[in-house]
């Protein structure tokens, strides 16, 4: 009997023990969460809380919106409560768990059939869509989704050769994109020229200016070569800005011919694409070959890319990233290494701004702000700097999610009549990047396989490289 006591005895006091922690967890938690509030609430009451509108007397006068502002703040401080009490018990039990010897079978069999899968659903995406909302219905969600993002998807694998495999920081990637599209534009418009003989003329110009980037460049690192890329990105803006006889300034250039197929062309003419094929005339022809034409100069990015990457100068690229000394040491030029990323990467960007010109029939040099490299540069290092399957993830999150803030309508039902999605899609894209940044700092795709291997194919150990990446 004095044996049960005591075992009843000490079993009382650790549950009690057990609940005095819980409690003082949950305390620690509401303290963190309130405090997160309150700063949200400080950060958000200028940006949301207050609002100026033009009255009847076109005065501006200042509306609060309180209901939006404390129901975004009870979502923060609700989800930083939620953070705290779940997260870290999960990763203190996953960092206890014993590391397995092989993945479980159902990720190898997910690794190995995620990509073909994905690459049939990106072929037959346009098919589906026409069929499950009709031609008239379909058009934004193959234009304003698969083209826009193929768009996307295309520059930061581009941009990817320079910044994941050679390391070298570069914000004015835009620059080659605006090349590539003034080139196409100022061609077709002035020489007749077709779609494709100026796609690959496109794509040389902007090698040719990437290898003009290179030379400048070839002894900095670092920040220094992230000013230096930066200041050519705004040159070649300001050129497109001022030299008026050529680019027509801010007005930019328009009329600029759209690709035909096979010499057939997208019109309600007699000889358009619609009577040829006996089909009824709609704008939804254009967009589906105009989409399998990026999706098609998508895969050969990444194809080239890809077997690049195995080639002697794929390695001399990620021997550059690791260590620039050790590079040189063992008898690499590294001017000519730099030198073709730089032209490597410009060229797949030549071929997306032709594209784009191709595609808008119409640009401008508001097109080719430093907000677009910012952008490309943000999918590059969200996706995991040198993973191709991390750059399409990321460019999918960031430009699907950015558009699909213009189909949120259903919100005003929440928020009021007078909320609008779009003007907070950069903020929630913030938001976002702030997660992903927090939740998996080295990028989406942390995982890298080495382009060559002995007999079996190993990950690369997270302290072996530069980034940390494993």
């Amino acid at each position: 009997m004095t044996v049960l006591a005591n075992s009843a005895g000490k079993g009382g006091r650790v549950e009690e023990g057990a609940i005095a922690r819980d409690r003082n967890r949950f305390v620690a938690a509401a303290t963190d969460a309130s405090l997160t509030a309150l700063i949200a609430f400080g950060l958000f009451l200028p940006l949301i809380g207050f609002e100026t509108v033009q009255n009847i007397n076109e005065v501006l006068v200042l509306r609060t919106r309180w209901p939006f502002l404390f129901s975004l703040v009870a979502i923060i401080g609700a989800g930083r409560l939620a953070y705290v009490l779940v997260v870290p018990p999960w990763l203190a039990r996953r960092a206890a768990r014993p590391i397995a010897a092989e993945p479980p079978a159902w990720r190898v069999a997910v690794a190995r059939w995620f990509v073909p899968c994905a690459i049939g659903f990106v072929v037959a995406y346009p098919l589906m869509v026409a069929w499950a909302l009709g031609l008239r219905g379909s058009l934004k969600w193959i234009d304003n989704f698969g083209i826009q993002i193929l768009i996307y998807v295309m520059l930061g694998w581009g941009l990817n050769i320079v910044v994941g495999l050679a390391g070298l920081l570069d914000l004015g990637y835009v620059a080659f994109y605006a090349v590539g599209a003034y080139s196409y534009a100022l061609l077709a418009t002035h020489f007749g020229l077709a779609f494709w003989i100026l796609l690959p003329l496109a794509g040389i110009l902007a090698s040719f200016w990437g290898i003009l980037l290179g030379f400048p460049v070839l002894r900095l690192r670092g920040d220094y070569l992230a000013i230096v890329t930066l200041a050519f990105g705004e040159i070649i803006r300001m050129v497109l800005i001022n030299w008026v006889a050529l680019t027509n300034g801010y007005a930019g250039i328009s009329g600029i011919p759209r690709p035909s197929f096979f010499g057939i062309p997208f019109n309600a003419d007699d000889n358009g694409f619609a009577a040829v094929f006996g089909l009824p005339f709609s704008p939804i022809y254009r967009t589906i070959f105009l989409y399998y034409i990026i999706m098609a100069l998508a895969l050969l990015t990444c194809f080239v890319t890809v077997r690049l990457r195995r080639l002697p100068v794929g390695r001399a690229w990620e021997a550059l990233r690791e260590d620039e000394i050790a590079c040189r040491s063992l008898g690499i030029n590294t001017t000519n290494t730099k030198l073709t990323a730089f032209a490597m990467g410009a060229m797949f960007a030549g071929f997306a701004g032709s594209f784009f010109a191709a595609r808008q029939s119409f640009i401008s040099p508001e097109s080719f702000t430093f907000l677009e490299s910012a952008t490309i540069l943000s999918i590059v290092v969200l996706g995991g700097m040198g993973s191709q399957l991390g750059v399409a993830i990321a460019a999918i999150v960031m430009i699907g999610g950015t558009e699909i803030t213009r189909q949120l309508d259903f919100l005003k039902e929440i928020f009021g009549p007078t909320f609008d999605p779009t003007q907070y899609r950069m903020l929630i894209v913030g938001f976002a990047m702030v997660v992903i940044m927090v939740w998996r700092p080295r990028g989406l795709i942390t995982t890298r396989a080495p382009s060559v291997y002995l007999k079996v194919r190993k990950t690369i150990a997270a302290d072996l490289v530069k980034e940390g990446r494993g």
